[in-house]
């Protein structure tokens, strides 16, 4: 479907190929998104549950990683059943309005989910630097307000995108190489001037992602220069061992990610197909390991999670 307006033919509906050059695939791929998808919300949902539903756990290193697991079914919905509908059912159909609300969900999700990740870096920090006071400087109540500045960080800072993205005219074509769609790619297919759409992109990265990536690394610094001033060697070893499994977490988001923007940036002859899987992993790999690190490296959390699976048996 198109509409004329002053600058000609508008597309108001488009159509997602999936993965191009991988059309005759795309049942065998669809695979690992299923069970990445069932994981993550099988994972994430009884990490909430145990969280919540244990005192013993309602400290800010929990508190914050039951925000994580919440943004990680989030993240794993807006993205994963569309793509299954394309490969199982060719249903790439979507409208510009859809597109956009997909784009800002995706986008601010995502934001999200690397604010409550320097977040939780600041909550390594208090409690390593400054264990005496740990209770004390994170209550309940600024825990809370921290979860809530985070929130209205990334979804403010994405909202203009929404208009950004509805001045454009879609006059190129209405085929969007991608299971998702995304800002760059839909504001590509315009034929308007989107060098504001591109600079408000690249202030978006600065003031979020890069911005919360030196805020993790200024923290594991000041964490590691603590932590070698401590004369125990095993206390030493236990400071770092509470930190194993946030720092795990923050490779699987953010390593996938820059690797795929080198890929992009160099990597001028590898095929596109390539780039969208690379793209796809950073947003399946996260929500479907992060429960299952969590659960591995945190004594407390794998304790209480095989005391909730062999109650039903009991």
């Amino acid at each position: 479907m198109t509409t004329l307006n002053h600058t000609g033919v508008s597309h108001t509906v488009f159509r997602l190929l999936g993965i191009p050059g991988l059309e005759d695939q795309h049942m065998w791929i669809s695979i690992p998104f299923f069970i990445s998808y069932v994981t993550a919300l099988l994972g994430n949902s009884l990490l909430i549950f145990i969280i919540l539903s244990k005192r013993s756990l309602h400290e800010p290193m929990y508190l914050f990683l039951c925000m994580l697991a919440g943004s990680d079914i989030v993240l794993s919905t807006c993205t994963v059943p569309q793509a299954l509908a394309i490969f199982w059912f060719h249903a790439g159909e979507i409208s510009l309005d859809r597109c956009i609300t997909q784009v800002f969900f995706l986008t601010s999700i995502f934001t999200y989910e690397s604010g409550i990740l320097m977040v939780m870096a600041f909550d390594r920090y208090i409690a390593i630097c400054y264990p005496l006071r740990y209770t004390t400087i994170l209550r309940h109540s600024l825990i809370g307000k921290i979860g809530v500045v985070v929130f209205v960080r990334s979804y403010g800072t994405i909202f203009p995108i929404i208009f950004l993205l509805k001045r454009l005219t879609f006059c190129k074509n209405n085929i969007l190489p991608n299971t998702a769609c995304k800002h760059i790619v839909l504001a590509r297919v315009s034929c308007d001037d989107i060098r504001v759409n591109i600079w408000y992109g690249v202030f978006v990265l600065l003031s979020t992602i890069v911005l919360d990536v030196l805020l993790i690394f200024i923290s594991y610094v000041l964490i590691l220069r603590t932590v070698f001033h401590i004369p125990s060697q095993d206390a030493r070893r236990k400071a770092l061992n509470t930190c194993g499994s946030h720092v795990c977490v923050i490779i699987l988001f953010y390593g996938p990610g820059i690797f795929s923007a080198l890929t992009q940036r160099f990597g001028h002859h590898v095929p596109l197909h390539t780039h969208i899987l690379l793209a796809k992993v950073c947003m399946l790999a996260p929500p479907m390991l992060n429960p299952i690190i969590y659960g591995i490296k945190t004594g407390q959390i794998r304790e209480q999670g095989l005391s909730t699976l062999s109650s039903p048996w009991k």
